[in-house]
């Protein structure tokens, strides 16, 4: 699969409609649509995704509202269904109007599994990264909770345990720099609402109408992720009738540090469906 053009990515934006900053690259077959998590931009995932686009994958990935520039829904549409209606309109924007394959990563899983719900026509399947969604939580083996009551401390501990990870430090210090930090300047209002919205996310309801509708979802793990609990994978799988399961090493954001690994798990995630 050959690209038409320059294989390194370029900034474009869509000529209409969301104004939101886009990652893309001309090449041949469906487009594969990233959605970043949450803190994050697009450009923290560079070399991941030019990593794809190498390979000979058309790759769009927006800057989801609240992040990076990109403004922040009205109240009404402060949720994962109001993101859904947003990427429908920026497809719309960007002159796509074939069905996509839609990567979600973390909070970006969360906006993949409801756009695929309310937007089935737009979407062709659907790959989760340590996704947001699953609704489970448990505390050290104790009984399975709902993901409502996990503490915010346990949330922070986890997510600083990680991030202190030798493995982890690099990206910890990119994503900061060219992500969290920026937003935060930004609009910190915005990044405390979707970290909310992140914590709490319940979308089995959203994965079993998926599950019922025979959309191919692959679910792709980073086994040593402390920010979203095992028992939130295991619900994620439970609500999709035991979809494909492809496990990979690396903790919550092992896409960004490790592009030859993500590109070959995207790879084998395309093939299993």
């Amino acid at each position: 699969m050959s690209l038409t053009q320059n294989s390194e990515p370029e900034i474009l934006e869509p000529l209409a409609g969301p104004k939101a900053p886009t990652l893309t690259v001309v090449a041949q077959g469906p487009p594969i649509v990233f959605l970043h998590g949450w803190g994050l931009t697009p450009r923290v995932y560079g070399r991941s995704l030019s990593t794809l686009v190498r390979q000979g994958h058309r790759v769009v990935t927006p800057t989801l509202p609240g992040f990076g520039g990109t403004p922040d829904h009205p109240p009404h549409a402060r949720s994962f269904a109001g993101y859904a209606a947003w990427l429908g309109r920026f497809l719309d924007s960007a002159g796509i109007d074939e069905p996509v394959t839609l990567v979600g990563h973390s909070f970006g899983g969360g906006v993949a599994i409801q756009t695929a719900h309310d937007l089935p026509e737009r979407v062709a399947r659907v790959v989760l990264v340590n996704s947001v969604g699953g609704g489970a939580w448990s505390a050290g083996g104790q009984a399975i909770r709902h993901i409502g009551e996990r503490p915010l401390w346990d949330w922070g501990a986890s997510a600083l345990g990680e991030a202190l990870s030798i493995r982890s430090i690099a990206h910890t210090a990119a994503s900061l720099v060219n992500g969290f930090i920026p937003n935060t300047v930004r609009d910190p209002g915005a990044v405390w609402r979707t970290a909310h919205l992140a914590r709490r996310a319940d979308l089995r309801t959203e994965l079993r109408t998926l599950a019922n509708r025979g959309l191919p979802v692959t679910l792709l793990w980073g086994l040593g992720d402390r920010t979203i609990p095992v028992a939130s994978l295991e619900s994620l799988r439970t609500a999709l009738r035991n979809p494909p399961v492809l496990t990979v090493a690396g903790g919550h954001g092992w896409l960004i540090h490790d592009p030859t690994a993500f590109a070959d798990a995207i790879g084998r995630a395309l093939d299993a469906m």
